[in-house]
Protein backbone atom coordinates (compact mmCIF):
# COMPACT_ATOMS: atom_id res chain seq x y z
CA UNK A 1 0.00 0.00 0.00
CA UNK A 2 1.41 3.16 -0.86
CA UNK A 3 1.68 5.84 1.59
CA UNK A 4 -0.23 9.32 1.67
CA UNK A 5 2.25 11.90 0.48
CA UNK A 6 2.32 14.67 2.77
CA UNK A 7 3.35 18.80 3.25
CA UNK A 8 3.59 20.23 6.14
CA UNK A 9 3.95 24.08 6.19
CA UNK A 10 4.10 27.30 7.92
CA UNK A 11 3.09 30.99 6.68
CA UNK A 12 2.51 33.56 9.10
CA UNK A 13 2.35 32.70 12.65
CA UNK A 14 4.62 31.17 15.67
CA UNK A 15 5.24 27.74 14.32
CA UNK A 16 3.66 26.45 17.56
CA UNK A 17 1.06 24.20 15.62
CA UNK A 18 3.61 22.77 13.92
CA UNK A 19 5.73 22.38 16.88
CA UNK A 20 2.91 20.54 18.48
CA UNK A 21 3.27 17.67 15.61
CA UNK A 22 6.75 17.23 16.52
CA UNK A 23 5.50 16.87 20.48
CA UNK A 24 3.98 13.84 19.66
CA UNK A 25 7.51 11.96 20.12
CA UNK A 26 5.89 8.91 21.09
CA UNK A 27 3.88 8.25 17.74
CA UNK A 28 6.59 9.84 15.65
CA UNK A 29 8.10 6.87 14.23
CA UNK A 30 4.44 5.68 13.19
CA UNK A 31 4.21 8.36 11.66
CA UNK A 32 6.99 8.55 9.10
CA UNK A 33 6.35 4.64 8.60
CA UNK A 34 2.64 5.27 7.70
CA UNK A 35 3.61 8.69 6.08
CA UNK A 36 5.83 9.79 2.89
CA UNK A 37 6.97 13.30 4.22
CA UNK A 38 7.40 15.39 1.72
CA UNK A 39 7.59 18.89 2.31
CA UNK A 40 8.42 19.88 5.92
CA UNK A 41 10.85 22.95 6.24
CA UNK A 42 10.34 22.96 10.17
CA UNK A 43 11.19 19.01 10.53
CA UNK A 44 13.96 18.77 7.56
CA UNK A 45 15.86 20.24 5.34
CA UNK A 46 15.85 19.05 1.28
CA UNK A 47 12.47 18.83 1.02
CA UNK A 48 11.11 19.87 -2.50
CA UNK A 49 9.00 22.74 -2.24
CA UNK A 50 7.47 21.73 -6.06
CA UNK A 51 6.10 18.63 -5.26
CA UNK A 52 2.38 17.12 -5.46
CA UNK A 53 0.85 15.78 -2.14
CA UNK A 54 -1.92 13.83 -1.16
CA UNK A 55 -2.36 16.17 1.83
CA UNK A 56 -1.16 19.62 2.40
CA UNK A 57 -1.37 20.78 6.28
CA UNK A 58 -1.04 24.27 6.67
CA UNK A 59 -0.19 26.48 9.57
CA UNK A 60 -0.61 30.20 9.85
CA UNK A 61 -2.34 33.34 8.45
CA UNK A 62 -1.81 34.92 5.05
CA UNK A 63 -0.39 38.34 5.61
CA UNK A 64 2.53 38.52 3.03
CA UNK A 65 2.74 37.66 -0.83
CA UNK A 66 5.24 35.20 -0.12
CA UNK A 67 2.37 33.20 2.18
CA UNK A 68 -0.49 33.83 -0.74
CA UNK A 69 2.03 32.30 -3.97
CA UNK A 70 3.01 29.22 -0.79
CA UNK A 71 -0.75 28.85 -0.47
CA UNK A 72 -1.82 28.42 -3.91
CA UNK A 73 0.80 26.54 -4.25
CA UNK A 74 0.45 23.79 -1.89
CA UNK A 75 -3.67 24.26 -2.67
CA UNK A 76 -2.54 23.23 -6.10
CA UNK A 77 -0.18 20.93 -5.50
CA UNK A 78 -2.71 19.24 -2.79
CA UNK A 79 -6.00 16.70 -3.45
CA UNK A 80 -6.71 17.72 0.33
CA UNK A 81 -5.92 21.13 2.28
CA UNK A 82 -6.36 21.19 5.94
CA UNK A 83 -5.69 24.33 8.08
CA UNK A 84 -3.78 23.85 11.36
CA UNK A 85 -4.69 25.92 14.09
CA UNK A 86 -6.71 29.41 14.61
CA UNK A 87 -4.13 31.89 12.64
CA UNK A 88 -5.21 29.30 9.65
CA UNK A 89 -8.71 29.00 10.44
CA UNK A 90 -9.63 32.60 11.84
CA UNK A 91 -6.65 34.74 11.36
CA UNK A 92 -6.08 34.25 14.61
CA UNK A 93 -3.14 36.47 17.01
CA UNK A 94 -1.75 37.71 13.56
CA UNK A 95 -5.28 39.43 12.63
CA UNK A 96 -6.73 40.48 16.12
CA UNK A 97 -6.08 43.94 15.46
CA UNK A 98 -6.99 44.41 11.55
CA UNK A 99 -10.24 46.76 12.66
CA UNK A 100 -8.56 49.03 14.71
CA UNK A 101 -5.22 49.67 12.91
CA UNK A 102 -4.15 50.97 9.52
CA UNK A 103 -1.60 48.27 8.46
CA UNK A 104 0.73 51.28 7.48
CA UNK A 105 0.87 52.32 11.63
CA UNK A 106 1.04 48.56 12.54
CA UNK A 107 4.09 47.97 10.50
CA UNK A 108 5.68 50.95 11.82
CA UNK A 109 4.96 50.17 15.50
CA UNK A 110 6.69 46.87 15.17
CA UNK A 111 9.41 47.97 12.40
CA UNK A 112 10.16 51.18 13.09
CA UNK A 113 12.17 52.70 10.26
CA UNK A 114 12.52 49.24 8.38
CA UNK A 115 8.94 49.36 8.00
CA UNK A 116 8.57 50.56 4.46
CA UNK A 117 10.77 47.29 3.19
CA UNK A 118 7.82 45.38 5.08
CA UNK A 119 5.87 44.15 1.50
CA UNK A 120 2.48 42.78 3.67
CA UNK A 121 -1.26 43.25 3.88
CA UNK A 122 -4.21 42.53 6.50
CA UNK A 123 -3.82 38.96 8.10
CA UNK A 124 -6.61 36.90 7.22
CA UNK A 125 -7.46 33.11 6.92
CA UNK A 126 -6.42 30.47 4.71
CA UNK A 127 -10.10 29.92 3.39
CA UNK A 128 -10.62 34.18 2.26
CA UNK A 129 -8.02 32.87 -1.08
CA UNK A 130 -8.57 29.08 -1.36
CA UNK A 131 -10.83 26.49 -0.55
CA UNK A 132 -10.03 25.01 2.56
CA UNK A 133 -11.25 21.02 2.99
CA UNK A 134 -10.44 20.61 6.71
CA UNK A 135 -9.26 22.28 9.72
CA UNK A 136 -8.07 21.69 12.99
CA UNK A 137 -8.52 24.70 15.35
CA UNK A 138 -6.82 25.62 18.42
CA UNK A 139 -3.55 27.88 19.33
CA UNK A 140 -2.26 25.30 19.15
CA UNK A 141 -4.16 22.31 18.45
CA UNK A 142 -4.36 19.61 20.70
CA UNK A 143 -2.14 16.60 20.39
CA UNK A 144 -4.92 14.01 20.42
CA UNK A 145 -6.62 15.72 18.04
CA UNK A 146 -3.49 15.95 15.63
CA UNK A 147 -3.38 12.15 15.92
CA UNK A 148 -7.12 11.95 15.17
CA UNK A 149 -6.68 13.87 11.99
CA UNK A 150 -3.90 11.61 10.68
CA UNK A 151 -5.40 8.30 11.54
CA UNK A 152 -8.46 9.41 9.61
CA UNK A 153 -6.44 10.40 6.70
CA UNK A 154 -5.35 7.22 6.88
CA UNK A 155 -8.28 5.35 6.60
CA UNK A 156 -9.80 7.79 3.90
CA UNK A 157 -11.73 10.00 6.33
CA UNK A 158 -11.64 13.05 8.01
CA UNK A 159 -12.48 13.03 12.12
CA UNK A 160 -15.60 14.79 13.84
CA UNK A 161 -15.22 18.17 14.74
CA UNK A 162 -16.48 19.17 18.38
CA UNK A 163 -19.54 20.73 18.02
CA UNK A 164 -19.93 21.92 21.99
CA UNK A 165 -18.63 25.45 23.49
CA UNK A 166 -16.20 25.04 26.86
CA UNK A 167 -18.81 25.42 29.16
CA UNK A 168 -19.89 22.08 28.04
CA UNK A 169 -16.54 20.48 29.47
CA UNK A 170 -16.38 22.13 32.14
CA UNK A 171 -19.74 20.72 33.81
CA UNK A 172 -18.75 17.55 32.92
CA UNK A 173 -15.05 18.28 34.97
CA UNK A 174 -17.44 19.98 38.01
CA UNK A 175 -15.51 23.20 37.19
CA UNK A 176 -16.91 26.71 39.17
CA UNK A 177 -18.08 28.74 36.70
CA UNK A 178 -16.08 31.31 36.52
CA UNK A 179 -18.73 33.73 33.99
CA UNK A 180 -21.63 33.25 36.23
CA UNK A 181 -19.58 32.39 39.93
CA UNK A 182 -16.52 34.59 39.79
CA UNK A 183 -17.79 37.00 37.24
CA UNK A 184 -14.75 36.26 34.94
CA UNK A 185 -14.75 37.85 31.24
CA UNK A 186 -14.81 33.98 30.51
CA UNK A 187 -15.69 33.29 26.94
CA UNK A 188 -16.14 29.25 27.29
CA UNK A 189 -19.91 29.92 26.37
CA UNK A 190 -19.15 30.89 22.38
CA UNK A 191 -15.83 28.90 22.22
CA UNK A 192 -15.25 25.91 20.68
CA UNK A 193 -14.78 22.85 22.86
CA UNK A 194 -12.15 20.31 22.61
CA UNK A 195 -9.45 21.25 25.20
CA UNK A 196 -11.44 19.27 27.87
CA UNK A 197 -11.53 23.11 29.81
CA UNK A 198 -8.01 23.17 30.64
CA UNK A 199 -7.96 26.91 31.55
CA UNK A 200 -11.17 27.20 33.15
CA UNK A 201 -10.43 23.71 34.84
CA UNK A 202 -6.91 25.96 36.71
CA UNK A 203 -8.98 28.83 37.56
CA UNK A 204 -8.18 30.81 34.34
CA UNK A 205 -11.00 31.99 32.31
CA UNK A 206 -11.69 30.97 28.28
CA UNK A 207 -9.53 33.36 26.30
CA UNK A 208 -11.49 31.73 22.93
CA UNK A 209 -8.12 30.44 21.44
CA UNK A 210 -9.93 27.47 19.66
CA UNK A 211 -12.59 30.23 17.69
CA UNK A 212 -16.18 30.23 17.83
CA UNK A 213 -18.62 27.16 18.09
CA UNK A 214 -21.29 26.22 15.85
CA UNK A 215 -24.25 28.28 16.32
CA UNK A 216 -22.96 30.12 19.13
CA UNK A 217 -25.29 32.86 20.71
CA UNK A 218 -22.93 35.76 20.63
CA UNK A 219 -25.22 38.42 21.88
CA UNK A 220 -26.22 36.78 25.13
CA UNK A 221 -22.68 36.01 26.24
CA UNK A 222 -22.70 39.86 25.23
CA UNK A 223 -24.80 40.97 27.55
CA UNK A 224 -24.45 38.43 30.39
CA UNK A 225 -20.86 40.29 30.36
CA UNK A 226 -22.23 43.66 30.22
CA UNK A 227 -24.35 42.62 33.16
CA UNK A 228 -21.13 42.11 34.90
CA UNK A 229 -20.04 45.33 34.30
CA UNK A 230 -17.31 44.99 31.82
CA UNK A 231 -17.17 47.96 28.71
CA UNK A 232 -18.31 47.04 25.33
CA UNK A 233 -14.88 47.85 24.39
CA UNK A 234 -12.90 45.59 26.70
CA UNK A 235 -15.19 42.78 25.74
CA UNK A 236 -14.62 43.08 22.01
CA UNK A 237 -11.09 43.43 22.72
CA UNK A 238 -10.82 40.13 23.88
CA UNK A 239 -13.06 38.59 21.80
CA UNK A 240 -11.16 39.87 18.84
CA UNK A 241 -8.05 38.21 20.32
CA UNK A 242 -8.15 34.69 18.28
CA UNK A 243 -10.92 35.60 15.64
CA UNK A 244 -11.28 39.61 14.54
CA UNK A 245 -14.71 38.88 13.15
CA UNK A 246 -18.10 38.26 15.33
CA UNK A 247 -21.33 39.12 15.11
CA UNK A 248 -22.06 40.68 18.05
CA UNK A 249 -26.33 41.11 17.43
CA UNK A 250 -26.75 37.59 16.73
CA UNK A 251 -29.40 35.43 18.70
CA UNK A 252 -30.00 32.06 17.98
Amino acid sequence: MNRPRLAIAGLTACSGCQLMLLNCEGELPEIVERFEIVHFPMGESGSDPLDRYDVAIVEGAVSTPKDHQTLFRLRNASRTLIALGTCALFGGVAAMNNGTWDRGEALREVYGEGAGEIDSFRPAALGSFVTVDFAVTGCPPEKSEILELLSALLAGTLPPLPSYPVCLECRSRENLCLLLERDDLCLGPVTRGGCNARCPATGIACEGCRGPVEEANVAQELELLLERRFSKEEIVRRMSRFKAEWDYGQRR
